[in-house]
């Protein structure tokens, strides 16, 4: 028996737990769209294909479950590759499908034609053409394994509309597929163990790839009394309120974070990359004869610290037992512990200010009181992102969805209506700036046709915040083109798409309107004043040479 493509791709998503695709069409996936029209599948309607591959991204993170996201061929494939680059670079498992001319077309500049293949090839994990519709099952099948093993991250489909529409033989559906387990290297693991024993001074550093090892971290930090610094992406893996999470290590990070790495004579890396932005030259340890144990499940990010290391390639969680185990009962350092929740309580990272216009500190001291179990936050990138970092207590883990690695502007919005998409039962929150709301602002009408609503915090400080404080700090004050002239109502925006929309201009207000966001049922622009005046602080510059500035948060006697 046969099966038509379009009904194979969707029959087999379905038998793959996919409930929800996030897409646009167009000519060459029209077939496919006829095929949904009578699927199970939920299918949303994005406005701007890039939103389409970050609500797929927002829904992996929230969920653990690949996103999965579609566009026609040519301009709808190239307006993925922003929000395909995002999850790669974040290692977020999603396929992503599009669209593509005939096969007998291939190469001869047919309309709507693009090369995506090799287009995203650099930034999947893996690329699959159907050029014969008997391979689809067998790509499908494929893509859902690759994306997922290992280091997770999007895998791309591309789909000619005339194999779509042919025929597949209908028992290939059924047919096993099987990726050859991914290598394991566990030769440094008894000198990572003997190493951990000798440590005087030992920091976990914690990042994005920790997220199914939470309780194993937070066992190895109790075992040994070690503090625990965090990346961005890691967040939320251990609690905000342990008395040994020291919070955000990196550029914009945590004083806490900072000076137990300084002094720290091991570090732990568990499913981290030691990023530039994390782990630069004075975010480090410093001690010239210090070590790194360094646990990742890809092997290329070995040997970026310039340490002496023992690196364990293996799944985190599954090291991390291995190692638990064989360290038996290990003493803690209580000296060492001590002078980590000093540190911890000498760092000022909670405060509410009078300021008018507002200080985004206060806005976050605000936000801390609404964020509970059943609240997801996205932030944009820029300013904005590095407050809530710094500043908002994450407790669990895919609790706080940020584009790291490639620092996307117009992430936040997208990704949390992928985010409610996943978990409806969820209080979501997107934190965004003017500049990169506007992106992406478009997408508050996919948020209310498909019964989507989030809530949008919008510090307005009529700048693009960032460059603006890179041109203050280290260009002389030349402030070039970092002004947003002209900027929208954002109130009557949002009354215009159907949302509500609330100003806010007092620091005595905040609470109020983040309460009344909440409660009103839709989608909400809660805007809020915000001093353009005030930077993202403390601040390590790149420059060794250059002093950090530290702004209000202090690091106490």
């Amino acid at each position: 028996m046969t099966m038509k493509g379009t009904k194979a791709l969707v029959t087999m998503l379905e038998r793959k737990g996919v409930e929800t695709i996030f897409g646009y069409p167009g000519g060459s996936v029209i077939p496919i769209y006829d095929e949904l029209y009578d699927s199970n599948l939920r299918h949303v309607l994005v406005r701007h294909e890039q939103c389409a591959a970050h609500m797929a991204d927002g829904y992996a993170r929230a969920s653990g479950r690949p996103g999965v996201c579609i566009a026609t061929s040519g301009p709808g494939a190239t307006n993925l590759v922003t929000g395909v680059a995002t999850a790669y670079a974040d290692s977020i498992p999603m396929i992503a499908l599009t669209g593509q001319v005939g096969v007998g077309s291939l190469g001869l500049g047919a309309f709507q034609e693009v090369d995506a293949y090799s287009l995203l090839m650099p930034i999947t994990k893996h690329n699959f053409r159907v050029l014969d519709v008997n391979r689809l099952p067998h790509a499908i099948k494929e893509a859902w394994m690759i994306c997922q093993d290992g280091r997770p991250g999007p895998v791309h489909i591309d789909l000619p509309v005339d194999q779509m529409n042919s025929s597949v033989d209908e028992s290939l559906l059924d047919e096993e597929y099987f990726i050859k387990p991914r290598a394991e290297d566990l030769r440094d693991l008894d000198e990572a163990i003997q190493w951990i024993r000798d440590a005087k001074r030992p920091v976990i550093l914690c990042g994005g790839g920790a997220v199914n090892a939470v309780d194993e971290v937070m066992a190895l930090s109790m075992r040994l009394g070690a503090p625990v610094d965090v990346t961005l992406m890691g967040m939320g893996i251990v609690p905000s309120s342990y008395e040994l999470n020291m919070g955000p290590l990196g550029m914009h990070g945590r004083m806490s974070a900072l000076t137990m790495m300084n002094d720290a004579d091991l570090v732990i890396s568990v499913g981290s990359r030691f990023s530039d932005r994390t782990y630069g030259k004075r975010c480090r340890m410093q001690d010239p004869h210090g070590r790194v144990v360094h646990i990742d499940t890809d092997a290329t990010e070995f040997g970026k610290h310039g340490h002496q290391s023992a690196d364990i390639l293996c799944d985190c969680g599954k090291a991390l037992r291995i190692i638990l185990d064989r360290l038996g009962t290990t003493s803690t350092v209580t000296d060492w512990s001590e002078r980590a929740k000093a540190a911890k309580r000498r760092c000022c990272c909670d405060m509410t200010l009078d300021n008018v216009p507002i200080a985004p500190q206060t806005v976050m001291h605000e936000l801390n009181k609404f964020i509970d179990k059943d609240t997801i936050i996205t932030t944009d990138v820029g300013q904005n992102q590095m407050w809530a970092m710094h500043y908002l207590n994450i407790e669990r883990p895919r609790q706080l969805l940020s584009s790291g690695t490639f620092g996307t502007m117009g992430y936040g919005l997208p990704a949390a209506i992928g985010a409610k998409a996943a978990r409806p039962d969820k209080n979501v929150i997107a934190i965004t700036g003017d500049g990169g709301f506007q992106m992406v602002m478009q997408e508050m009408t996919t948020s209310l046709a498909e019964d989507l609503p989030i809530t949008v915090v919008l510090l307005n400080n009529g700048t693009l915040g960032m460059v603006r404080q890179w041109q203050k700090l280290f260009w002389n004050e030349r402030y070039s083109a970092t002004t947003l002239k002209c900027d929208p109502d954002f109130v009557k925006m949002a009354e215009a798409f159907g949302a509500e929309g609330i100003r806010v201009e007092k620091p005595g207000e905040i609470a109020d309107a983040l309460k009344q966001a909440k409660d009103c049922g839709r989608s909400c622009i809660v805007e809020i004043m915000c001093d353009p005046d005030e930077h993202a602080l403390p601040m390590v510059p790149a420059d060794p040479k250059a002093d950090m500035v530290m702004g209000r948060c202090g690091f106490g006697a």
